[in-house]
């Protein structure tokens, strides 16, 4: 049996602008949030120019003469001598037994050219979010994707280097644990993320639970360019599709023995000795995308040489088990763009915003505006999923606003989203609670009433829903990512006793949260912040100040129970002169 095998990788560490600044000891104090004696109805807000500069993408010319370098260095990594085990052929694409597809069937497709002037290669991706594209770590790992590599969404052919949309990865995450393992990848995963958002719709991913989109013999679909036949290297142009089932875990194992990982990996196809026989990915489409009930479930990962054999499936990392992974890579927006949540805290003095940059487990601070005294609340969110760190703040008179960058002119732009908010106790912007991919706004009312304000993507909002009751009970309700590890949108509310309790998210717009379960009590904490996921890993923090004024990160572990939260760390200390926000 032979294994496909990568090879001839180099490393490279992704370059990103980002402020000189220097680690600093915070002290932060305060219980409750200032407010200027001015107040404006629409205030002002000033913010440092080129701070946090966003990476300069290269122009569209750059980009598509890359994908004409990748293109043909692909052609001659396809030379039949390179097919074999011992020689890495580059991720050459599919698909046999399958037929053309058009783009109105899978809008989400996105090809990955890569040229580093040495060599190019060709892999398939998938549209998770408009800027976020999900492929394979093998894809990824060890290549610099800023500096070579475009990535083409809205184009069917692979011939036609001017069609398409052509799009910057300037940023890229693989999963750590990733590993060639002889050619039968494992945690075979990773995350592009795009400098501006895509037209192209995106393919929803899975949820963790939705475990029957893997019942053997349910029929999936791959999707790619490419390799139609095991006898000859001819690659389809236009995009192709397949129809194949799902296989089980058990007859997986009996083909490949120990390469197949359960769990990690799913397999898929029907396989003979011949092309006839056979549907399935060939030894390439890498990372494309393997599709049941119009939601993500696999990414193309290995197979055997030449891609048919009697009793030898395609082989896809299983993406029930890395949903938390890629959405936390989906919903990562922050301050710097560095995959980590950052905080913004305001110093009541001067009224000026400070970003505090999050290095993992301490914050480097840098100013992020004057003039920011006429707010009582602000949000850290992406309400139009662009990878640009959006703004939700109330004012004195009960105004909401939401403030977003525009990718064209890189310059905030505001909107008032809602009026009359002065009563509301607690307004929050989880994620999505939904399930459709959008964040959303939750807040409680005067009364208690818990509200849902489903997001539409663009800043809008369907119509509230009442979705429970007893706000009142609770003194902080925050949430700003998945405290479980699950793939879904929690929160945390604290009570009376400094009693903290965790609403597990269910992604259903009906009933957004099950049961309470009571985690923690933190008597002595006077304010709690949620940005996200402070510590890069991929699991929500929470970062809590005591009454005494030192500020101390809880890092999430992904339970929920009483060790939802490790060992804390602390931040800073000293106490006076800041409100916290986030």
């Amino acid at each position: 049996m032979h294994i496909r095998t990568r090879g001839g990788r180099h490393s490279r560490r992704l370059k990103l602008a980002v402020p000189a600044v220097a680690v600093t000891v915070l002290a932060l104090v305060g219980t409750g949030l200032t407010m200027s004696s001015s107040q404006a109805e629409e205030p002002v807000l000033t913010v440092a120019a080129g701070a946090v500069d966003r990476p300069v993408a290269p122009s569209d010319t750059e980009l598509r003469e890359r994908v004409v370098k990748a293109a043909e260095a692909d052609r001659k990594a396809l030379a039949p001598s390179k097919l074999n085990a011992t020689d890495d052929p580059g991720p050459a694409p599919m698909v046999i037994g399958g037929t053309e597809t058009s783009l109105t069937t899978a809008p989400w497709m996105a090809q990955l050219w890569y040229d580093d002037g040495t060599g190019g290669f060709f892999c398939g991706g998938v549209v998770i979010a408009p800027t976020k594209i999900a492929t394979a770590a093998h894809c990824v790992k060890g290549f610099d994707w800023a500096a070579n590599g475009t990535v083409v969404t809205g184009a069917v052919s692979t011939e036609t280097t001017g069609t398409g949309e052509a799009s910057w990865p300037y940023r890229q995450w693989n999963h750590p644990l990733y590993n060639d393992n002889d050619g039968a990848a494992d945690n075979d995963i990773a995350v592009l993320t795009l400098s501006d958002p895509v037209a192209a719709k995106p393919l929803p991913v899975m949820a963790k639970t939705d475990t029957a989109l893997y019942a053997a013999g349910t029929q999936a679909k791959v999707y790619g360019w490419g390799r139609t036949s095991s006898t000859d290297n001819g690659i389809s142009t236009t995009l192709r599709s397949a129809t194949l089932p799902i296989v089980s875990d058990s007859a997986c194992t009996s083909s490949y023995g120990s390469w197949f990982k359960a769990g990690h990996m799913v397999c898929a196809g029907k396989t003979g000795a011949t092309d006839s026989a056979t549907t399935g990915a060939c030894n390439g489409d890498s990372g494309g995308p393997l599709v049941v009930g119009g939601k993500l479930v696999g990414i193309v990962s290995w197979g055997i040489e030449n891609c048919v054999g009697a009793g030898m499936y395609s082989v896809f990392a299983k993406v029930s088990s890395y949903v938390p992974a890629i959405n936390a890579r989906a919903y990562d927006t922050n301050l710097n763009y560095d995959h980590r949540a950052d905080l913004l805290a305001r110093k009541a003095s001067t009224n000026t915003m400070y970003g505090f940059l999050s290095n993992g487990s301490s914050m480097s601070k840098y100013t992020f505006g004057s003039n920011w005294g006429g707010l009582n609340l602000v949000l850290q969110t992406d309400l139009n999923r662009d990878d640009y760190q959006d703004l939700i703040y109330r004012t004195s008179d009960g105004s909401l606003y939401w403030d977003w960058i525009n990718p064209a002119t890189q310059e905030w732009e505001s909107k008032r989203i809602a009026t009359g908010w002065s009563s509301r106790k607690q307004i929050l912007s989880p994620g999505d609670l939904t399930g459709d991919g959008h964040p959303d706004v939750l807040s409680t009312d005067s009364a208690g009433d818990f509200w849902l304000y489903p997001g539409k993507g663009n800043g809008s909002f369907a119509a509230r829903s009442r979705i429970g009751g007893g706000g009142l009970n609770y003194s902080m309700v925050r949430g700003s990512g998945d405290f479980t590890n699950d793939g879904k949108a929690d929160i945390i509310a604290r009570g009376a006793g400094g009693k903290m309790y965790l609403f597990p998210g269910t992604g259903k717009a009906s009933a957004p949260f099950a049961s309470k379960k009571l985690v923690r009590t933190w008597d002595v904490a006077n304010a709690l912040v949620t940005t996200g996921d402070f510590s890069g890993d991929g699991i929500a923090d929470i970062i809590v100040r005591v009454k005494t004024g030192e500020l101390y990160l809880y890092p999430g572990t992904g339970r929920s129970d009483s060790g939802i939260f490790g060992s804390r760390k602390l931040l800073g200390s000293g106490a006076a002169s800041y409100n916290l926000f986030g």
